[in-house]
């Protein structure tokens, strides 16, 4: 649990009498679990409606311990889970009604809407547009670069899978070394031969007339994906000389 500020002389906007915090106060509680956490992600998870700050007659968010405790559940359910954000909001809200709820997976859409699916179905969890450039922290154009050069590419109906948000903190992280994204055009193009390689041993798997062959076909290409991923490793270390931990 997060612990507000007490209210001592010297907190000044950091928080009133009564224990609650500024914006300010609540980036610096969160930043030790969510170093990325910025005072414009705060403000879109409340546009999003996953939590509800109170207003000083100036405007100013004041944040309870509640309020910051449910704003580290949507990080934690969007980092390990990559959830949508519609998906975590209606999941707390049933938790805090007391209803007996398990966490959600993502699967399908409807409508534009994440459906969540049964347990024992494999799923695919989603991402809109505004989700992805605010989990991101990047400007529409930025994407919009990223896509020319192939490195995340939009679904038919214009969300985007889960691994695009994995894809565009990498790219961030590469850009503060250097690695601008025109470089990483090769990285995809090693990345889509080896899926063709992978796709290729299971095609047989996936045409089978027998459900239960073709469901095999999604544990085989996991399992290859899994090994490709390992070997590729591998090899970058090899060349570089490295040992990663």
């Amino acid at each position: 649990m997060f612990q507000t500020p007490s209210g001592g002389a010297g907190q000044g906007a950091a928080a009133t009498d009564s224990g609650l915090m500024s914006i300010g106060a609540v980036l610096n509680a969160l930043r030790d679990e969510f170093p990325d956490i910025t005072i414009s992600k705060i403000r879109f998870l409340e546009s999003e409606g996953l939590v509800e700050p109170r207003r000083t007659p100036a405007g100013y968010r004041k944040f309870s311990a509640h309020d910051v405790e449910r704003l580290a559940q949507v990080l934690r359910m969007q980092r390990d889970h990559y959830l949508p954000l519609k998906v975590i909001r209606e999941h707390l809200d049933a938790v805090e009604r007391g209803e007996a709820v398990t966490l959600p997976r993502v699967g399908r859409q409807r409508d534009g809407e994440a459906v969540p699916e049964s347990a024992e179905a494999p799923t695919v969890a989603r991402i809109g547009r505004d989700e992805l450039l605010a989990t991101a922290e990047i400007g529409d154009q930025e994407l919009k670069e990223w896509e020319s050069y192939g490195l995340l590419a939009p679904l038919p109906d214009g969300a985007y899978d889960a691994e695009a948000v994995t894809v565009a903190s990498l790219v961030v992280q590469l850009g503060r070394f250097g690695i601008e994204p025109r470089h990483l055009r090769v990285m995809k193009a090693a990345a889509d031969r080896e899926a063709g390689l992978v796709d290729q041993v299971v095609a047989p798997l996936k045409r089978h007339r027998n459900p239960q062959t073709r469901a095999h076909a999604e544990e085989r290409t996991k399992e290859l994906a899994g090994l490709a991923v390992r070997l590729h490793a591998a090899l970058v270390q090899t060349a570089l000389g490295v040992r990663l931990p």
